[in-house]
């Protein structure tokens, strides 16, 4: 910087305090025209800007003059955040975090929340969190409880650092509020109430607000509580609760939105599809620095495609969402495609009720769709419902051979995706099928250890868990050892994991039981404290059967002779019934009376039933000529009984053969 420049920015500095940004704004423009490449002046001018709330202008600063954008990289990425525009505040951000600057860190932090990567966010605000600066210790408290849920909402729950509500989370409306929503995505409704009820009531008790600063932190929370007494069932309290919030006082659109369709699925009163149709579509659309989440975006589209259904709306239904498909690649996890492509099957469907009816028209579409993800697991639903396991199995493993054959990283990703595995996997338990779940868990296990370079395609703790512990149970020493490897990996990730600790300990005690940790050993709970409360006698005398107990001596067992004799006479005196099996109404005739006891030999024909007793002096002749060992009376005229040879299959098996010999 020049001599001349310096003194040009100080005479400009000492014309306004620090704190008049307006003044300082004039003063920066007023510079800027006696010289438009003073970059200080320039400088000073986004400054007053972002301090101004002037986003909009601070973003065309930075796009007009090149050269600041180099200078003050700070300022660009927080101008490019609250423009909405995360994805390039992230890029900005990220080049300069390396400096170790701070603030540039949490710009990075928070445009990497916005732009929904959440794991990024969460490293960040572990690293600020880590160098301990009590400045900034409750922000990122408070930042860091908004990541954690909405790593929940994500699905990426096994990344966030708190997965319960503790007593210091409560103790301040902004924390409560975050660990509400946790549990809301964890499914933790009636724990979310009550952290979402504490919140309320610690922002109501504030003495730094004013009232209408309160209303404007409780009528979010408001629409939170609607939800979840919504999903709880309880629609009279959401309707009553729904009934105090004035929709068109949000200031938030996108609260807005949330807040009307609220109000619809919480309202009795509403029952017109068409009225429902309306409503739902009368928010205006939020603006680009107000967008919703892609989960929440997701659902409202959702939502929006089922009133068009209801409205008979089909055709329009079927159009839109074949846009969104064909726009997308195929196989793909998206939530918004799959969706789509539920939906198109419904449209296609038509609203009809029966299932087998659904499958006519909706099966069609696979062969135009066969990589469909969504159709596909729509057509296994509706087997499901109309209880052709064998169908629906068939259906998803064609699908996965067809990905393996592919071979590429794609659509290998979705053919070890976690949510399909778990759905063949309960295929095969439905079926009866163990060994199939097994092999199928232990693919995926194996596929999902190898290193991947997309960041998103992240192992499912669930399913390593639930492969590890399928491995377990074969009782083969291969299995444990691979199960082993598979806890000794998520005990890595995480050292207080109490299953991977579990499986660890189960797998190690049998493979190599000599470099067991006792660490390990002493994090589990005692085997006397887990059988505390389990009356080893009280189950004997509820008729326990006790041939496992006998090879253990009367001294060792503490069960009395007494009570032996009472358990045996138990077991021998109550006998379980065999259970009846059932029929299909397709092989039950017409007149078929399900209280009336079936013949057992209804399969044998009527002369040879026990039972059979013919009429007439014929019928009786002939009962007795088909007596085994009996007397057989020869009548006069009566041929005797030849032995005759079979017939070849044709016809005319005892005709008689003609003579052939000298005429």
């Amino acid at each position: 910087m020049s001599a001349s420049t310096a003194n040009s920015l100080a005479s400009l500095l000492a014309q306004t305090s620090f704190e008049d940004h307006t003044e300082l704004l004039k003063a920066a423009n007023a510079e800027i025209k006696k010289s438009k490449s003073d970059l200080n002046a320039h400088h000073v001018r986004v400054v007053a800007l972002l301090k101004l709330d002037r986003f909009e202008d601070a973003a065309t600063v930075f796009k007009d003059v090149e050269a600041l954008r180099q200078k003050a990289p700070f300022e660009y990425a927080y101008a490019l955040y609250k423009t909405g525009d995360a994805g390039k505040a992230v890029e900005v951000a990220q080049a300069q975090s390396v400096k170790g600057d701070r603030g540039i860190k949490h710009v990075l932090a928070q445009a990497a929340y916005r732009s929904e990567s959440f794991a990024q966010a969460m490293n960040i605000y572990r690293e600020l969190a880590s160098q301990g600066v009590e400045d900034e210790e409750y922000d990122i408290r408070i930042n860091s409880g908004a990541v954690d849920a909405q790593l929940e909402w994500d699905g990426q729950g096994e990344l966030a650092q708190k997965k319960k509500p503790t007593r210091e989370d409560l103790e301040v409306f902004e924390t409560a509020y975050n660990a509400a929503c946790g549990s809301i995505a964890r499914g933790e409704l009636a724990q979310g109430e009550v952290c979402l009820k504490r919140a309320i009531s610690l922002c109501s008790a504030l003495e730094d607000l004013s009232d209408e600063e309160k209303a404007a932190e409780i009528l979010p929370m408001t629409v939170q509580h609607v939800y979840i007494l919504t999903q709880l069932g309880k629609i009279e309290e959401a309707e009553q609760l729904a009934a105090t919030i004035s929709v068109h006082e949000i200031k938030e659109i996108s609260t807005r939105y949330i807040a009307q369709v609220n109000s619809i699925a919480a309202s009795k009163d509403i029952a017109n599809p068409y009225l429902s149709h309306r409503l739902f579509h009368s928010s205006p659309v939020p603006s680009k620095t107000d967008q919703h989440f892609s989960f929440q975006s997701n659902l409202l589209k959702q939502d929006g495609y089922v009133m068009s259904l209801l409205s008979q709306k089909t055709d329009g239904v079927v159009s839109s969402t074949e846009k969104v498909i064909s726009a997308a690649p195929t196989p793909t996890l998206s939530p918004a495609v799959n969706m789509a492509a539920v939906l198109n099957a419904a449209g296609h469907a038509r609203n009809v009720t029966s299932e087998k009816a659904a499958l006519k028209e909706i099966l069609p579409l696979l062969e135009k769709r066969p990589s469909d993800v969504g159709l596909i697991l729509t057509i296994t639903h509706l087997y499901v419902l109309m209880g052709n396991y064998a169908a629906a199995t068939q259906l998803l493993e064609t699908f996965f051979k067809r990905l393996e054959q592919s071979g590429t990283a794609t659509d290998l990703d979705v053919r070890f995706a976690p949510g399909l595995i778990a759905t063949l996997v309960s295929l095969y338990t439905q079926q009866g099928r163990p060994g199939a779940s097994r092999s199928e868990l232990a693919k995926a296990a194996e596929y999902w250890r190898k290193p991947h370079k997309s960041e998103t395609a992240a192992p499912s703790k669930a399913l390593m868990v639930a492969a590890a512990t399928a491995l377990l149970d074969t009782h083969n020493a291969d299995n444990t050892k691979l199960a082993g490897e598979i806890f000794k990996g998520l005990h890595e990730q995480d050292d207080e994991d109490r299953a991977a600790i579990a499986g660890l300990v189960a797998a190690y005690s049998i493979t190599d039981p000599e470099n067991l940790s006792q660490d390990l050993v002493a994090y589990l709970p005692e085997p006397s404290r887990l059988i505390s409360d389990i009356d080893a006698a009280a189950l004997e005398e509820a008729g326990v059967p006790i041939g496992t107990l006998a090879t253990t001596s009367v001294a060792q067992n503490p069960l009395t002779a007494e009570s032996r004799k009472r358990a045996a006479a138990a077991t021998t005196s109550k006998t379980v019934p065999s259970k009846a099996k059932r029929i299909r109404k397709a092989r039950m005739p017409k007149d078929f009376d399900p209280n009336k006891k079936m013949d057992a030999e209804r399969w044998l024909p009527m002369r040879d039933r026990s039972y059979y007793r013919p009429r007439g002096k014929k019928g009786k002749k002939r009962a007795d000529g088909l007596t085994q060992g009996g007397a057989v009376s020869e009548e006069k005229g009566s041929p005797a009984p030849q032995v005759q040879k079979a017939g070849g299959g044709g016809g005319g098996a005892n005709k008689k053969k003609k003579n052939k010999g000298k005429k």
